[in-house]
């Protein structure tokens, strides 16, 4: 059994397509980010950089206490070897895989995160900033384009390599992005939105997906982070038990 501490985000829905397609059992515990259940006690020891999402396995390979894992590039990769699926096990396919997973993380991800906030969040419109994001998303997506040339999925199998690019392109127009300029990335966001793990992994998020708009309360909250303001929210959180 899998404990998983998830919002229904980017980074929330790529251990459901994960723990869907792999048909392992596992429970939702939702971290709602806007509230600060981030910052709760319970949950910094298991998620130290209080984000989500954070799995614990209950039945982890060595028979021993649960684990839990943060990060979700983390998470994929350590369900991946736990299960012996989603990694292509030979060394060359293993390291496209690798490649592509930390490709994201350090860059898909993290890009398109600062597009959305500049673009939809930031409390006065900054044009470079703006501008410099949704090129650099630009950018990343055409170099997703081009490796999915010839290939059915990222790494030519699926994989884990998948399921964690997936999500950062479903809002790509939010991303200020045109999906018919790249018709590779076209095709492989249709195969894997037809995916029925894929489906069940969306569908599970849907009792926190529809909520209303951001209140500046939520956003001071979510945004502009620093050691001592976290400390404060966790001290506020330890008070509110």
């Amino acid at each position: 059994m899998i404990d998983l501490y998830y919002w229904p985000t980017p980074n929330g829905h790529k251990i459901t397509i994960f723990l869907e397609e792999a048909g392992l059992p596992y429970t939702i515990h939702p971290v709602n980010i806007g509230a600060g259940d981030q910052f709760k006690p319970d949950f910094l020891k298991i998620g130290p950089n209080n984000r989500m999402p954070v799995i614990v396995d209950r039945e982890p390979a060595d028979g021993g206490e649960p684990i839990p894992v943060f990060e979700s590039g983390a998470i994929l990769l350590y369900l991946a070897d736990k299960i012996g699926r989603f990694i292509l096990g030979d060394v060359r396919g293993r390291t496209t895989v690798l490649e592509w997973l930390f490709w994201q993380m350090g860059g898909l991800g993290p890009m398109a995160g600062q597009n959305n906030h500049f673009a939809h969040y930031a409390p006065e419109k900054l044009p470079y900033a703006i501008d410099r994001y949704v090129k650099e998303t630009n950018r990343l997506y055409g170099v997703l384009d081009r490796q999915l040339e010839g290939r059915d999925y990222v790494a030519g199998d699926f994989s884990i390599a998948d399921m964690a690019s997936y999500p950062w392109t479903v809002s790509y127009e939010r991303q200020g992005q045109r999906i018919e300029d790249f018709p590779n990335l076209k095709r492989w966001q249709e195969t894997m939105r037809a995916r029925p793990g894929v489906v069940a992994a969306y569908k599970k998020g849907e009792p926190w997906a529809s909520r209303p708009a951001m209140t500046d309360e939520q956003k001071k909250i979510l945004f502009g982070q620093t050691a001592a303001s976290v400390a404060q929210a966790q001290r506020v959180a330890a008070g509110a038990r």
